[in-house]
Parts: structure tokens; C-alpha cells; sequence
């Protein structure tokens, strides 16, 4: 087996998970999970066989498991890695996802969805149910073969992502770059072939379309949504809405439509 299909239209059913260790009483384990899926990122070398077909485990490198499927797994020697074990209902458009696949500058942002979730469980379920169903959806697009069309690269996700929860700060293509664990000029030609436009004029949009968003639908004051969206300078900030939205900041606080 080399892809399964899977489906990501409500959070999963989160039966167990941990941090497991093997590879220590025996350099082998076979089993499987009738009901549930499995869900392992790794941290060793070792071969994983499901339904007959041969993965290599690198470090890095994610499996997604469904139920009922035969998995044998040989070991080098002690084998740590992330695991969770999930219902995970067909509700929702299915794609196509490899059961075996690395993730590459997404490794950071799935080891800390899957730590937040373990130490979430025995308290706060539901975050961990969340947690996953991020971390699920993050998998899903670091493949192309989805029924919904290709997603972005995951370089490129993660750079949006860093840009969405920054906005308010002072953002430098450099800064992105090592938050998305590449190259200044590799984000930029990826952004620019994955989105249509560079990721100064996206920064840009966001920030305005922020900007008016705020201005029309909360009661912050001017200045204040200024600063939230990065441009505290209110002569840039007023200059910035006329030019990108057409208006001054006072004219669009009194649009409506």
C-alpha cells in the first residue's frame, strides 16, 4: 500500500497517543488496529511493511496508517517516535494521501502539534482532538494529490502561516525565509510560482485587507488599527489606504455595504 484515502471533514476521534519506544525486547513488531488509524512521525531508521509493500522510516518522515491494515516494523535498535490512534470518520471530500511521506520544513510545526497534543490529552481533550486535525490537514498538503487540486508547498505554507501571525510586526522576506526553513531567494521564487505575486506585495495585501476589515467592523480607533496591522506611521498607514484600498481611513471607516 502506498497511498490511502482519507477524509478531513470533522476533527478525529483521538483513542490514544504518546511518545512510543521500541526496539528494545525485540527488533520486530507485526500487528494492526481494526478500527483505528495510525499516525507516527519519526525520529530513527528503520523499514516499516504495510500490506506487503516495503517504507523506509527516515527521520523526519510521517506515516498515516488506515484501520485494519497489517503493518511489520524492523528495528535498528531504540525507535522513538510521535504516535496517535484515531477514528477518523468518512465525513467530508476524500484526498489522497501517501502512507509514507517526509515533511521536510513542516517537521517543526508537526513535532509541536503532536507534543501539544499529547500533553493536552489528560486535561483538555478537545485541544488535543484539534491539535491533530491541524496536524492532519498539514500532511494532507504536503502532497499534490488531492481531489481538491494541489495545495501549496509546504515552504510556502509555513511562510504564510508566519506572515499571518506577524503582521503587527516588522516582517522581513530573511526572517520568513528561516521560519520556513529555506532560502531567501528559494521562498521567493516559490512564493512567487505558487501564488502569482511576491512576498512583499502579499504582506502588503494582507495588511490592508486587515486594515479595512478592522476599520469597518470593530471600534478601534485609527491609530490602533494602524499599529495592529504593521504600519504605525499614520501618514503611511492613510497613504496605504488610498492607494490600495481607495480611500482614506476615516472614509472607510464610514463605508458600508
Amino acid at each position: 500500500m502506498r497511498e490511502t484515502e482519507l477524509h478531513l471533514g470533522e476533527p478525529p476521534g483521538v483513542v490514544n497517543i504518546g511518545i512510543g519506544v521500541h526496539g528494545l525486547a525485540s527488533r520486530t513488531d507485526v500487528f494492526r488496529l481494526p478500527e483505528l488509524w495510525q499516525l507516527h512521525l519519526y525520529h530513527y531508521d528503520a523499514e516499516l511493511t504495510v500490506d506487503g509493500t516495503a517504507h523506509l522510516i527516515r527521520p523526519g518522515r510521517v506515516s498515516l496508517v488506515p484501520p485494519g491494515t497489517t503493518v511489520r516494523y524492523r528495528y535498528q535498535g531504540r525507535s522513538e517516535h510521535l504516535y496517535a490512534h484515531l477514528r477518523i470518520a468518512p465525513v467530508g471530500a476524500p484526498c489522497r494521501v501517501p502512507v509514507m511521506q517526509d515533511v521536510g520544513p513542516e517537521l517543526p510545526m508537526l513535532s509541536s502539534l503532536l507534543l501539544n497534543a499529547i500533553a493536552a490529552a489528560p486535561g483538555t481533550p478537545e485541544r488535543t482532538r484539534a491539535e491533530i486535525w491541524t496536524a492532519l490537514w498539514r500532511i494532507a498538503r504536503l502532497t499534490p494529490a488531492t481531489t481538491a487540486g494541489r495545495g501549496p508547498h509546504p515552504a510556502v505554507s509555513t511562510a504564510i502561516a508566519h506572515i499571518e501571525a506577524h503582521l503587527a510586526a516588522p516582517l522581513a522576506i530573511p526572517e520568513i525565509a528561516r521560519a520556513a526553513g529555506i532560502s531567501h531567494n528559494h521562498l521567493t521564487r516559490l512564493f512567487r510560482t505558487e501564488t502569482g505575486t511576491t512576498v512583499v506585495a502579499y504582506i502588503r495585501r494582507r495588511r490592508l485587507e486587515r486594515a479595512h476589515h478592522l476599520l469597518r467592523a470593530s471600534t478601534l480607533s485609527i491609530p490602533a488599527v494602524a499599529a495592529s496591522v504593521g504600519i504605525p506611521d499614520l501618514q503611511a498607514f492613510n497613504k496605504a489606504c488610498r492607494r490600495e484600498l481607495g480611500a482614506s481611513p476615516r472614509v472607510l471607516r464610514g463605508t458600508t455595504s
